[in-house]
């Protein structure tokens, strides 16, 4: 790149109010130790930092915040004329299955932008049909099933304890430790639950006792796997499974944030080690993915290794998840970022040439 790219850090929080009237204080009393410090920035002001070090790095960038309305996007791109969006947008009107609809508009529109294309989105957001296409090219998963409205019995050949899932949401919504169940009993209601609260299909698979690896992967045409990642569980007390929950991911006031601690890079044996890199960017490859992802997994105690979700453009936030594993990379903050613009850049410059 020979010259300062202007580019749009995008993303769509429709109701900043929301985090104004949020109690920002750090909690004053918890009935356990906490184990990370709560910064209280909101998602807004995440972005406007982000674009606050790009600029300071070397490019033009500024936050754009489409607040639910595509219009918004439409004009900046006219008004703006940015070289790269910075793609951070992951659910319209409250619906998170129109992500891949945001990216299809930023195709239409020409404009160069990081991350995944339409269709991988759409693969990957799908737990099922992820699953399916995984397992198409041999790559392990757990054993699963699909319900998609409610029974009164339920026959099924799967080993319990079973992991209850939304079929279509990312994130962790929708998982907690209420999620893993032991009898059929259990489970029934669990499926009651996900179906009532979330109206869309339900994913039942086997529960793999094991190590938590998260694989990031860096690049476009020479994609590169970072190195690993694991969630230590030796803190997580007895009540709670060893899983990564919405709380564990997002609630700093649940004993789950505080007690699944990350390892990076892990400790591995050499053997597994290339065996889940060469795994994860398999996965990435197939799926569709570009320029950064996630690829979770599980190692279980026979050293198997099972995909639980890949996951396209993954949360960004410095020090934490793909970040760890960029910085144990040896690249800063700034120089991950600007890696993932050069690869959306790039890909525009020969799209154009190709047409």
């Amino acid at each position: 790149m020979k010259r300062k790219l202007k580019v749009a850090v995008t993303f769509n929080e429709a109701h900043p109010d929301y985090y104004k009237k949020q109690n920002r204080e750090n909690p004053k009393s918890l009935d356990f130790i906490p184990y990370f410090e709560v910064d209280n920035l909101s998602p807004i002001e995440e972005y406007e930092i982000l674009a606050r070090k790009l600029t300071n790095f070397g490019f033009n960038a500024y936050a754009l915040n489409i607040m639910d309305d595509i219009q918004k996007l439409i004009d900046d791109v006219k008004k703006n004329n940015p070289d790269v969006i910075f793609n951070f947008m992951e659910i319209y009107k409250e619906n998170s299955r129109l992500e891949m609809n945001i990216v299809g508009l930023l195709e239409w529109l020409g404009v160069p932008y990081t991350g995944a294309s339409p269709l991988a989105l759409s693969n990957c957001q799908s737990k099922i049909l992820a699953k399916r296409l995984l397992r198409s090219i041999n790559i392990p998963t757990p054993r699963f099933m699909v319900v998609k409205k409610e029974i009164s019995g339920l026959s099924h050949k799967l080993k319990f304890p079973l992991m209850i899932k939304p079929a279509y949401e990312d994130a962790s919504v929708g998982i907690d430790n209420e999620s893993i169940v032991r009898n059929n009993e259990q489970l029934k209601k669990r499926i009651e639950y996900v179906l009532y609260h979330f109206t869309q299909p339900v994913l039942i698979e086997e529960y793999i006792e094991g190590r938590e690896l998260n694989i990031a992967v860096m690049g476009d045409l020479n994609p590169a796997a970072l190195p690993i990642s694991e969630i230590d569980f030796s803190e997580m007390p007895d009540h709670l499974y060893n899983i990564v929950s919405y709380q564990a991911k997002w609630d700093p006031h649940h004993e789950a944030y505080h007690k699944t601690i990350p390892i990076c890079p892990a400790e591995l044996p050499k053997k597994i080690e290339e065996k889940a890199k060469a795994i994860a960017l398999k996965a990435f490859k197939f799926m569709g993915c570009r320029d950064y992802a996630r690829i979770d997994m599980r190692l279980s105690k026979d050293n198997e290794i099972f995909v639980l979700e890949v996951n396209p453009n993954p949360d960004l936030t410095e020090g934490a998840g793909f970040m760890r594993s960029a910085e144990a990379a040896g690249y800063i903050y700034e120089q991950a970022l600007a890696k993932i613009i050069e690869f959306a850049w790039e890909r525009g410059q020969r799209n154009r040439i190709s047409r």
